[in-house]
């Protein structure tokens, strides 16, 4: 829309010009300051505004992401959480988003990658200095400007996902970047950002890290298998695969993906070398940026680069356990096949359609639906029936143990037990029925919407 009867004349002081789009949080305006500068102003949706638990975190937001600097951020200049529409207005930034850019021209050579991915690391390191976490970092939140690439939105995606958590308990994010641990609704750290920043490289090289599909299959995908990465130049191949590890523990940093895309560092100069070098003179450690300690969206437990030698034990220990998985992966092929064999069965592919994790790979029989009654009361009982077949569920219990993660075929019923407290992750949560202590959940969930659940004893 460039103009219409519905186009806002006025968003606090700066006069609208027109739309530029929209996204999950709200509408997004080209408006002018009083003295004329370009800014970009984002008008939040009426369904977060009237919610006080989003106000309170965009408010907290707002203040922490003012502080981002850097080369690379378009920096936050006026909000106004308070209005009757909360918004908030960043510099103007003129460019094609990286997503507009690849489609019109193509996929970006190994050159513009490496590039590229300097500027976003640069930007992580910015947001993540501030004790802030991105969360929604995607190829439609990077202009691609004149002078370099930037990244739009740092920071907010918190107040926007800090709410849907509380009010229904979705998910928030964009599904084929969104990290393991935010598909799961688990504790996010500046790592979901580094794994968003190995997906953006796959896209800006013209791939997908976890296919096409719909948002359930992507973010089960991210979850459970690995990324496709052909589309990455050979040399890049093994630094977005680290980024992509599940383990947030094994992606590296920001500060370590600079050092690995950005140019070469100057030649030190001959005649310092011995005065650098020399035993009475040790290098100083760089120094740490301070995070403040009350900072709401701080990232609680920043990551720093793995000393030498650990990462060397790390790496032995992983080779290690690969040759042995490979191993007995292998002495297990061989006797299912000798089992297919003797007992006429196909033997089971990687091309099987149907893919779950070991605690999913024996589903119990299919069941009807369980009717409503008494629940015990000194535990959590949650019944789920599947209506569609592929839909993913993942519930684990009060002490974070996984009771199950996988898809569910259609009118297939999953039931679980705990004396505490049981978390779900649906997929597809309008696909799935609950059944909680007895007492049936009504499903009014919108198609495909990502829900993050939780029950307790009572409930």
């Amino acid at each position: 829309m460039e103009n219409g009867a519905d186009l806002p004349r006025r968003i606090g002081v700066y006069a609208v010009e027109r739309e530029l789009g929209a996204g999950g949080m709200g509408r997004v305006y080209l408006a002018r300051s009083p003295g004329g500068r370009a800014v970009a102003v984002k008008v939040v949706r009426p369904e977060l505004a009237a919610d006080p638990h989003f106000r309170a975190r965009f408010r907290a937001e707002v203040e922490a992401a003012r502080r981002v600097g850097g080369f690379h951020t378009a920096p936050v200049v006026d909000a106004d959480p308070e209005a009757d529409s909360p918004w908030l207005a960043t510099a103007y930034v003129p460019g094609p988003t990286l997503a507009e850019l690849v489609e019109r021209q193509g996929p970006l050579d190994e050159e513009r990658l490496r590039s590229l991915g300097a500027a976003l690391a640069e930007a992580l390191q910015a947001v993540h200095a501030c004790g802030l976490v991105h969360r929604d970092l995607k190829p439609g939140n990077i202009i691609m400007a004149g002078d370099g690439p930037r990244v739009l939105d740092f920071g907010i995606a918190r107040a926007v996902e800090a709410t849907r958590l509380t009010a229904t308990g979705a998910a928030f994010g964009t599904p084929g970047y969104l990290a393991p641990e935010q598909a799961r609704g688990e504790h996010v750290t500046g790592a979901a950002d580094v794994f968003a920043f190995g997906a953006v490289l796959v896209a800006a090289a013209g791939g997908s890290a976890f296919g096409v599909g719909t948002p359930v299959g992507l973010m089960y995908r991210a979850v459970h298998e690995p990324a496709d990465l052909s589309a990455l130049p050979g040399e890049l191949r093994a630094l977005v695969g680290a980024c992509l590890a599940k383990d947030p523990a094994d992606r590296p940093t920001p500060q370590t993906l600079l050092s690995s895309l950005g140019p070469a560092p100057d030649p030190v100069p001959a005649t310092n070398t011995l005065a650098l070098t020399a035993p009475d003179r040790p290098r100083a450690a760089p120094p740490v940026p301070a995070v403040p300690p009350d900072v709401p969206g701080r990232v609680d437990e920043p990551l720093r680069p793995a000393p030498a030698r650990k990462r060397r034990v790390i790496t032995l220990l992983i080779v290690a356990a690969a040759v042995a998985s490979a191993l007995a992966g292998g002495l297990f092929a061989l006797t299912r096949q000798g089992d297919d064999k003797k007992t006429g069965s196909p033997p089971v592919t990687a091309s099987d359609s149907r893919r779950t994790t070991p605690q999913a790979s024996a589903p119990p029989p299919k069941s009807p639906s369980p009717r409503p009654g008494a629940a015990p009361k000194d535990r959590v009982t949650v019944v789920v029936t599947a209506g569609s077949e592929g839909s993913w569920l993942s519930a684990k219990g009060h002490d974070g143990q996984s009771l199950f993660d996988g898809t569910l075929e259609s009118g297939e019923t999953k039931t679980f037990t705990d004396k505490r407290r049981i978390e779900l992750v649906l997929g597809d949560a309008s696909a799935l029925q609950l059944v909680v202590n007895g007492k049936e959940i009504p499903n009014d969930f919108p198609p495909g919407q990502v829900e993050r659940l939780v029950y307790n004893r009572g409930d």
